[in-house]
């Protein structure tokens, strides 16, 4: 049916169907989840919940991806949701960083992928762990701007305006209020996840990967060259393990565990996400300091 189109547009086309199906699943959990918190976290609930010391707030932050596991497909609206529920910053992008690594089907997944070897997970974890806490405190120290977009941040205030008729609804009421939020959040989201896994389907199909293998000569710039191609080939966090095993040979240990730290926190779908909701000052400065800290974790390995 499709034969008159050239080869390269077909084969992006195969690529952007397997991205979008890959994650929508994970992207309507994610806007469930953003739905539930939507109704039921309250900021009196988060500041009993959260401890006052702000390291201690990254780190249970940072901790939190272990016992409620998300796939980076789906973590931007549950961090979007933890934000506008008084969540300080530095504690849900704590939990933004982590949680696609530290969830235990990943940990599992990158423990098969390297033929039961545990030191890259261990490096995995570590890893994740160093960039939340350094973007963490960033955020807790240093950034004192506002990260929300202007818009995105006048509807939240219009909403909280209505938020008190949750506590008067109904178990069941409160319910079809999560998937009702749960749906608009899935819609308003997904438009950026398919201009994302486009832009992603067409840079794996264009852009000269090959070349780019034959870059990897140096440590320095073989670290570059696979975060580059994690950004890319925007892998979901539970099978990314396994192409970065079968590069192994190919780049050495620093570059791909900085493959594996990377790809979870700034891929190409992740980001236009992330750009209905953040000012674009702050995510340019979020994916500077990421790639400082990935790269020199990378080249210590």
């Amino acid at each position: 049916m499709f034969q008159f189109l050239p080869h390269s547009v077909l084969q992006m086309g195969t690529i952007f169907l397997s991205i979008v199906i890959e994650a929508l699943p994970f992207v309507m959990l994610g806007c469930v989840i953003s739905g539930a918190l939507h109704v039921f976290l309250t900021p009196e609930r988060v500041k009993k919940l959260l401890p006052k010391n702000k390291v201690l707030s990254i780190i249970v932050g940072s901790l939190l991806g272990f016992f409620f596991p998300s796939c980076e497909c789906g973590i931007v609206p549950i961090v979007h949701q933890f934000v506008k529920k008084d969540v300080p910053t530095y504690t849900a992008f704590a939990f933004m960083i982590t949680a696609p690594i530290i969830n235990p089907i990943v940990l599992f997944s990158t423990y098969i992928a390297f033929g039961n070897s545990i030191k890259f997970v261990v490096w995995r974890v570590v890893g994740s762990m160093l960039v939340a806490l350094v973007v963490g405190v960033w955020l807790a120290y240093i950034n004192k701007e506002n990260i929300l977009q202007q818009t995105t941040f006048e509807a939240d205030c219009t909403l909280e305006e209505t938020e008190h008729t949750h506590e008067k609804e109904t178990f069941w009421h409160k319910c079809w209020s999560v998937l009702t939020h749960g749906i608009d959040e899935f819609f308003d989201t997904g438009r950026y996840l398919i201009f994302g896994s486009l832009m992603a389907a067409a840079m794996q199909t264009y852009l000269p990967t090959g070349a780019m293998l034959q870059l990897g000569h140096t440590k320095i710039l073989a670290i570059l060259v696979m975060l580059v191609l994690a950004a890319t080939l925007s892998l979901c966090s539970e099978a990314d393990a396994f192409i970065g095993s079968s590069l192994l040979s190919l780049f050495g240990n620093g570059p791909v565990v900085g493959f594996l730290v990377f790809g979870p926190m700034v891929d190409i779908k992740n980001l236009l996400m992330m750009k209905r909701y953040f000012k674009t000052s702050f995510m340019l400065k979020f994916v500077g300091i990421v790639t400082v800290v990935v790269s020199l974790y990378a080249l210590a390995i």
